[in-house]
Formats: structure tokens, C-alpha cells, sequence
């Protein structure tokens, strides 16, 4: 059986993609949670990967001898050994503008994710308004996510964003739950589509397991002191 090698559920955002498309599609995996401890090369979280990974990162999916690393490689590999799980649009046109998408998160937005990096447990909104009101660079991205989901959700009639769920939706789904910590302003059919996510099976299965963790990891969370005073 294949091994997914994840981070932790609150914080991993590029684990929760291939987690989140497996678990979706129905197909078979090992989860192994590698434990952030620190990404210092003599931390525990380095020391366990780095026999197994040339990046010493998550995600990591392994199948028997072969490793794969980086999200969208995992997301390829897998959509070309369960090619019945149609894990890409199947119409060529959509399949391109899917990866076109796919890369684009993969490459950018980056002041979303730096300012708002994904926490599921925690409930920002004050900080939210503060970053919204601040940030020029994250309204834009948030600006380019609106007119693309849009897009896409107008082309395919929904409900995700190619008709049926597909490595689009699983590569969105953190961006989702950074969109609902930090409550950014959305226009009423995107916030109705991020509701659309969070509630997907293989989605709510990763947020249950985010929530259940229980490990507050104070280098991940510049901006509280506690979950209890959260």
C-alpha cells in the first residue's frame, strides 16, 4: 500500500492536497504524520525525512521503491495510476485550464499565504480585518482567486470548480480554510463554493483531524501566545 508522509493537520497546507485527493477519490494509503517540531536540520521533523526525501519535506508519497515529492507530482502520478478516478477534468480544454490553475497556486499568491498561513483551529477574524485593511498584495490575491473561481464555476456550472471534484478543488481546499480563518470578504458565490469544499467528505475529514490534534506549535503561530486565549 502507499505511504503519504504529512505534516501536521492545522498547519501543512501542501499535505492536506494529496491527503485530501486520496481520501476524495476513494483510493488506498498509508497516512504517516511526520510531527513539526522545528525545520532545523537537526530537528526530529528533518531527521525523519531525510532518508526518505531529497527535500526533506511534506508531502511525501510513497509507493513501494518509488518516491514522489511536491504536490503536483503527487497529484500526476496518482491521476496516471487510477486513471478511472478521472482525478483531472476529462474534456482537454478544461484539463488545461485546471493545470494552468493548479500551477498557478503552486507558484503564487504569496502574500496570501504568508500573511494568512492556514491554521483550521483558529478563528482570526480581527486579524483578518487588520490584514485586509493593510495589505494591498493579499486583496489582490484574493482579487485573481474571486475572477478565477468565477470563471471556472461559470464554465463547468459547478458545483467545484470543473463540474466534479478534481485535483483543482483538493489544490484550493487550504486556501479555503485560510479564506474562512481569517473571515476575508468573499462575494456570496464564492463563499457559497468554499462552503461547497468544506464540506466534501474527504475535506471535513482533514479539518476533523486538524481539530483533534491538539499540539499548539508556537513557531507556527507568530500572532497568538495560546490556543486558550485564542
Amino acid at each position: 500500500m502507499m505511504k503519504l508522509y504529512i505534516g501536521n493537520k492545522n498547519y501543512s497546507s501542501w499535505s492536506m492536497r494529496p491527503w485530501v485527493l486520496l481520501t476524495q477519490a476513494d483510493i488506498a494509503f498509508e497516512e504517516v504524520m511526520v510531527r513539526f517540531d522545528s525545520f532545523a536540520p537537526d530537528s526530529t521533523f528533518k531527521a525523519t525525512l531525510r532518508d526518505l526525501s531529497p527535500t526533506g519535506k511534506v508531502p511525501l508519497l510513497v509507493d513501494g521503491d518509488l518516491v514522489v515529492w511536491d504536490t503536483l507530482a503527487i497529484a500526476e502520478y496518482l491521476a496516471e495510476q487510477f486513471p478511472e478516478k478521472s482525478l483531472w477534468p476529462k474534456d482537454k480544454a478544461a484539463r488545461a485550464q485546471a493545470r494552468s490553475i493548479c500551477a498557478e497556486m503552486h507558484s503564487g499568491f504569496t502574500a496570501l499565504r504568508s500573511h494568512c498561513p492556514m491554521n483550521i483551529e483558529a478563528r482570526l477574524p480581527e486579524q483578518g480585518a487588520l490584514i485586509w485593511r493593510d495589505q494591498a498584495a493579499v486583496r489582490s490575491d484574493v482579487a485573481r482567486l474571486v475572477a478565477m473561481w468565477q470563471q471556472c464555476l461559470r464554465m463547468s456550472g459547478g458545483p467545484m470548480l470543473f463540474g466534479d471534484f478534481s485535483v483543482a478543488d483538493a489544490t484550493f481546499a487550504p486556501i479555503c480554510t485560510r479564506l474562512v480563518s481569517h473571515a476575508l470578504p468573499l462575494p456570496d458565490d464564492i463563499q457559497a463554493y468554499v462552503q461547497r469544499v468544506g464540506a466534501l467528505p474527504g475535506v471535513k475529514a482533514w479539518i476533523d483531524g486538524a481539530l483533534a490534534e491538539h499540539d499548539f506549535l508556537e513557531f507556527e503561530e507568530p500572532y497568538r501566545l495560546s490556543r486558550q486565549l485564542a
